[in-house]
């Protein structure tokens, strides 16, 4: 689920789960590492259509450089496009795109950079990946904030019988093998906090869980779509629940129809900052 309009259905509900409390945290960092009246220059890695900037720049004080990176083309223009101009106190966002994979990603690359950020990313990195990254920003001196990494954890209510068949698969098809590549998927918070923690960075970690429903954001809308793409990849790795996925789909969607149907996807939020940088 990375076409355009699926990220800017969810855009909404991705900014009432990320943790505002790490934020603080990282602006608190930030007055003390960037300089007075300098720019803090700020990577968004798989940036996709630039929600993360969207969310953070209005929430961070001073001047700031967005640097947007990602491998497709149209969401890095259309990110570059709709980035905010000011920061929290007004002062000037520029931003600048680079086309491309981040995970070959080398610590001078990030040299001069003020912060690492990610959104609902990692689940699709491998544990090398994950290693790496976490090695690269260590080594640059370069704090992460890591969000909307998925924990394996979704709550229906009202729930269904069979809600923990389609979950189990659907962890399963995160963890899948894709190119030679074993994704990490729900073990993706861990691993971050784990290879930060490793390397000696201060590592915090916050809840950030979607809440799908009627009066959230994105509204039944969302949820729908949601739910179409969560049955379709668990069935994709278990062929046995594709004579239920009809069935089931009616069900919740009849339930989602009616206002009835809420839904909970746990997420987690990582901040890292490399030792000495606290």
């Amino acid at each position: 689920m990375c076409a355009p309009d699926w990220l800017t259905l969810r855009e909404g509900a991705d900014a009432d789960a990320r943790s505002s409390e790490l934020v603080e945290r990282l602006r608190s960092h930030l007055e003390t590492t960037v300089a007075a009246g300098g720019e803090a220059i700020i990577t968004d890695l798989g940036c996709g259509t630039g929600s993360m900037g969207r969310w953070l720049a209005g929430r961070l004080p001073g001047p700031q450089l967005w640097v947007l990176r990602d491998r497709d083309p149209v969401l890095l223009a259309r990110a570059a496009a709709d980035m905010p101009s000011g920061a929290a106190d007004g002062a000037p966002v520029r931003v600048r795109t680079q086309q491309g994979d981040f995970t070959g990603l080398r610590a001078a690359e990030l040299a001069g950079t003020s912060l690492v950020t990610t959104s609902a990313v990692l689940d699709l990195l491998t544990s090398e990946e994950m290693d790496a990254l976490a090695a690269t920003c260590v080594e640059a001196g370069c704090p992460a904030l890591l969000t909307l990494t998925v924990m394996g954890r979704v709550e229906f209510v009202p729930s269904d019988p069979l809600d923990a068949e389609f979950a189990a698969a659907f962890d399963a098809h995160q963890r899948r093998s894709e190119g030679g590549r074993r994704l990490l998927g729900p073990d993706a918070g861990q691993a971050a906090v784990d290879a930060f923690e490793k390397r000696g960075a201060t590592v915090a970690s916050r809840l950030s869980p979607w809440r799908l429903g009627a009066g959230r954001a994105g509204g039944a809308e969302l949820l729908e779509e949601w739910l179409r793409g969560w049955i379709s990849a668990a069935c994709e790795q278990e062929q046995g629940l594709v004579q239920h996925a009809a069935a089931y789909l009616r069900r919740r969607l009849d339930s989602c129809a009616s206002g009835e149907l809420s839904v909970e996807v746990g997420h987690v939020d990582v901040l890292a900052i490399p030792s000495g940088r606290s």
